[in-house]
């Protein structure tokens, strides 16, 4: 055996990360073979405390390799809480260069810290399968395999919900109508301006689709006195909503259905609200998605459609984390891609509106409830899925606060074929 041969068989995890990095660690790293690198005084700590944790980190490198140790508890982080590790990522994603390693240099690295960590590990249970194993009649976005994906993400507990959303059980971005305003006023508020952007009256008829637990639809019927039919693919979520219906003497005003949008036979609606359903459809589908929700307008009739959206209009695909745990399927674009085929369909774009820095503080609102409510949420689906909701919306707030990631309402009318919109000559909202 060469010297050589004996220093990189010998080298340790940490001197393995140190050397990966062009300006050193920001956070102080240990590993389970006692090495460890970053400075010693450092606030947040990282700790690597098994061999998985490294096997995880070795078979898939980037988000995916790095959130299956940290869910597994492979990966663990010092000096923030459990569930909001925004402090640590934000240092992390401020700080980290990575050095551009030849390929001579990478193998050199893989062996000395043993070929045996190349074999990858079954994957944590709360990870969805890959999109290409995804075989459920094996479209994409066909009816059941949207169920099934829905099911995936909603169907988790919705007394985990209630924890993580308070009151309002509201999973899409609030509208803070002032700095001091708390999570359940903004999401009343959010409510309140899509009515009123849709212009809703007493007696008015309103369709929205992806209603979840029915937000949406019990403000529309308690403040506005319309007739609303909510549609959502999450079983939990529609038995939910329809017990809150009920709970709060709506029934006579407001329906909630366990449905798919596209089953919804009845037309001539007043207006149709999308509140958080076109993140998950897919960008092919648009045309189809919007073709179909004007044809369930009267003329003159409004949409109003509330999405997450890229920065640009280039990009589709979320990254491997959020693929396999948050959102399968989920796809995002920028909001000319929306609009556009929102208008491709025959719809009047009359208004479009870029809310991310609300959802960067809604984020912030559900993590503080998750780690308010830590135990509960645990006791009730597990730490491992209580450390995929932290770390997901940590890492989403990061990217609304960046920029990365967009929230657009875009309101729109189906005008009919004489030029006639109904819309007021000013916006009225």
């Amino acid at each position: 055996m060469t010297l050589q041969q004996s220093r990189e068989r010998t080298t340790s995890i940490g001197e393995a990360v140190e050397s990966l990095l062009r300006d050193g660690l920001p956070v102080r790293f240990t590993a389970y073979d006692g090495s460890s690198a970053g400075p010693p005084d450092a606030r947040i700590g990282l700790e690597l405390a098994t061999p998985r944790g490294l096997a995880y980190l070795l078979t898939a490198p980037g988000d995916l390799g790095m959130a299956r140790a940290y869910v597994s508890g492979d990966l663990r982080v010092h000096g923030v809480h459990e569930g909001d590790p925004y402090a640590a990522m934000s240092l992390l994603q401020n700080h980290l260069v990575f050095r551009r390693l030849g390929p001579g240099e990478a193998v050199r690295m893989v062996r000395s810290l043993g070929v045996s960590h190349l074999r990858p590990p079954p994957p944590p249970p709360q990870e969805h399968l890959p999109r290409w194993r995804r075989v459920v009649e094996g479209v994409r976005h066909s009816m059941l395999r949207d169920a099934e994906v829905i099911g995936h993400h909603y169907d988790v507990s919705n007394r985990f919900y209630e924890l993580v959303l308070g009151p309002s059980m509201t999973y899409t971005c609030a509208l803070y109508p002032h700095d001091g305003a708390t999570l359940e006023e903004a999401q009343a508020a959010k409510y309140d301006l899509v009515c009123r952007k849709l212009g809703l009256r007493p007696g008015m008829r309103l369709l929205d689709v992806g209603c979840g637990w029915g937000g949406m639809v019990r403000h529309a019927a308690r403040e506005y006195g319309v007739q609303v039919l909510g549609v959502t693919l999450s079983r939990e979520q529609a038995a939910w909503a329809a017990e809150a219906v009920e709970r709060e003497g709506l029934g006579h005003l407001a329906e909630i259905r366990h449905s798919d949008y596209r089953d919804v036979a009845e037309d001539g609606f007043d207006a149709v609200s999308s509140i958080g359903l076109t993140e998950h459809i897919g960008v092919d589908q648009y045309p189809a998605y919007f073709s179909f929700l004007r044809s369930r307008l009267r003329p003159q009739g409004r949409l109003l459609n509330h999405c997450i959206t890229r920065h640009d209009n280039r990009s589709t695909r979320t990254g491997a984390f959020i693929d396999r745990y948050v959102f399968p399927d989920g796809e995002l674009i920028g909001s000319g891609r929306v609009i556009t085929d929102a208008q491709d369909a025959g719809l009047e774009v009359q208004h479009s509106e870029n809310l991310r820095v609300h959802y960067a503080r809604t984020l912030q609102g559900w993590t503080a409830n998750l780690v308010e409510n830590w135990d509960e949420a645990v006791a009730e689906v597990g730490v491992g899925t209580a450390r995929v909701w932290g770390l997901y919306m940590a890492g989403s707030r990061l990217a609304f606060e960046r920029n990365e990631i967009q929230l657009h309402q875009v309101l729109a009318t189906r005008t009919d074929d004489a030029g006639d919109s109904g819309y007021p000559l000013r916006h009225e909202f």
